[in-house]
């Protein structure tokens, strides 16, 4: 293990070039964040970034994947034992974890959920759904308000009502993807069966009347549980809180433009002046 301080820096180095690399519609480590947390935050996301990855891209088997994601939960034991494998991303999780005292239940949620998809592309409800959301998308929220040292119980409910919505959104803009490149279907199976919407719908991306009421059904239930974690926004205090505001509209602001396109299967994306329009709102709430 290393504890140079230079090689911790560079970990910290790889992890925001992770963070930055990729397009999220939600900020990550983004300026709103003090300026001491964004290191740890990069780091949280690469660790996520890089399970997820293993999970969804590339040609490996699936039996070469789970051997993977078994390998970063060997190295979180590692560093649960102070033996942190010597590479950027785990000496930068490492020092995060250290310094702020993070829970490593979490990270093992997360891995616990890709592997649950390499092994599982279809969801019988909404409560399995839910139990994918509770291990794959609310322990990122779980280990920042860790690192805020705000991790109340109920502040805890709160984000994961919220961190549940932010992955919903996702899957509703990635319907097509999922299932075209992935084989994947995150629609609840009696969802589908009460609008009579059938895999070939999917396949064909047909938007049909069926499509549109079920994608209008799945829209309302999101918008519900984003709107029941949105007061941890106004909760909480400092920049953390703004950065909540501006994901939370941001979401919002996801859904009204789902709600209002035709095509069922295109992403949507906020352009630089909505996100910019977003970021004023987020202020001018925490003075409301």
């Amino acid at each position: 293990m290393s504890t140079d301080p230079a090689a911790v820096r560079a970990g910290y180095r790889w992890c925001r070039a992770l963070a930055r690399s990729h397009y999220e519609n939600f900020p990550v480590a983004s300026l709103l964040l003090p300026a001491r947390l964004r290191d740890p935050v990069a780091a949280i996301y690469a660790f996520a970034r890089c399970a997820d990855d293993i999970a969804d891209e590339g040609s490996a088997s699936a039996q070469q994947r789970l051997a993977q994601l078994d390998e970063m939960a060997a190295a979180l034991h590692l560093i649960d034992e102070a033996r942190t494998p010597d590479s950027p991303l785990y000496l930068a999780l490492a020092d995060a974890i250290s310094r702020h005292t993070l829970p490593l239940q979490p990270f093992h949620d997360l891995l616990s959920a890709f592997r649950q998809d390499v092994t599982q592309t279809r969801y019988r409800d909404f409560g399995q759904l839910m139990d994918y959301c509770r291990r794959s998308a609310n322990p990122v929220g779980r280990l920042l308000l860790h690192l805020h040292a705000q991790a109340s119980p109920r502040d805890l409910g709160l984000s994961d009502a919220l961190c549940s919505a932010l992955q919903l959104i996702n899957f509703l803009q990635d319907v097509a993807p999922d299932y075209t490149l992935r084989g994947r279907i995150y629609l609840p199976g009696e969802d589908l069966a009460r609008f009579g919407v059938a895999e070939a719908d999917i396949l064909a991306q047909r938007n049909s009347a069926a499509m549109r009421a079920l994608m209008q059904f799945q829209i309302q239930r999101t918008t519900r549980l984003l709107r029941a974690g949105s007061p941890l926004g106004t909760r909480l205090r400092g920049r953390f809180a703004l950065e909540l505001r501006a994901i939370i509209l941001g979401g919002s602001r996801v859904l009204e433009k789902l709600h209002r396109q035709q095509d069922a299967f295109s992403r949507v994306r906020l352009s630089r002046g909505e996100r910019l329009s977003i970021g004023w709102r987020a202020l001018r709430q925490g003075f409301a």
